[in-house]
């Protein structure tokens, strides 16, 4: 058995293993779990940003009400001073109305801001719930799920493993230097290694030079595709 031939059966080996690996990381139960996963940190994290925000606007609430509690006090005492006796003159009477005015503005203003709070407040507590809803339901969907997968997972990382040991047993009938140089062409072009077909290169289906043609010719068992750089075996071993 000839070095090629060697090669192109360890390649038979890797791409076997290989495609084993696609079907492993490609599986539905895996996909689905993936998703499910995404999903669930991303609510993890849609939680995080709405206690954060129930608990700024909470703080916003307490200052808010002790403002205006302030403020109300200043209007009463106000109110009992002008009840008390009356203004000495009418520019008094008026910066005593003015501020009056201030105050009841911005008691309004307050009270109108604590408003819109507790409003937003509700409804984010109400995102909070569904949030908590929809996280559970695909919690215990993904912990169902995750039972299959991993009893799958199991049966098939043992089958690849199989399939990796035989790729090793075959590689090691291979000259280093040729394995080399398939792992290098396997970085950028899988598979590695093509037949020769109707004088194309049967990994890119490009036409090789008259150059290459000749050498083939000549007896040349291999060649390299200027286009794609694979081997290309001039016929499939048996």
């Amino acid at each position: 058995m000839n070095e090629l031939t060697m090669l192109w059966r360890y390649q038979q080996a890797d791409m076997d293993a290989d495609r084993a690996d696609r079907e492993i990381r490609g599986a539905p139960n895996r996909l689905k779990l993936l998703k499910d996963r995404d999903f669930l940190l991303e609510q993890q994290n849609t939680m995080r940003k709405i206690e954060s925000d129930l608990a700024a606007m909470a703080e916003r609430i307490e200052a808010l009400t002790v403002d205006v509690s302030k403020v109300d006090e200043s209007l009463r005492d106000l109110q009992d001073t002008l009840e008390e006796a009356e203004p000495e003159s009418l520019d008094i009477a008026r910066k005593s109305l003015d501020y009056c005015q201030k105050l009841m503005h911005s008691i309004g203003r307050m009270e109108q801001e604590l408003q819109k709070i507790r409003k937003d407040s509700d409804v984010r507590a109400k995102q909070q719930h569904e949030v908590r809803v929809r996280a559970a339901r695909v919690k215990v969907e993904f912990d169902k799920l995750k039972v299959t997968y991993d009893k799958e997972y199991k049966e098939q990382s043992g089958a690849l493993e199989v399939l990796r040991k035989k790729a090793a047993q075959t590689a090691q009938d291979v000259p280093a230097s040729l394995l080399e140089k398939y792992k290098s062409i396997k970085k950028h072009k899988i598979p590695p290694i093509a037949i020769l077909t109707d004088d194309r290169c049967g990994g890119c289906n490009m036409n090789l030079p008259a150059v290459v043609m000749r050498s083939i010719r000549m007896g040349a068992e291999s060649v390299e595709c200027e286009n794609c750089g694979r081997i290309v075996l001039v016929s499939k071993p048996d």
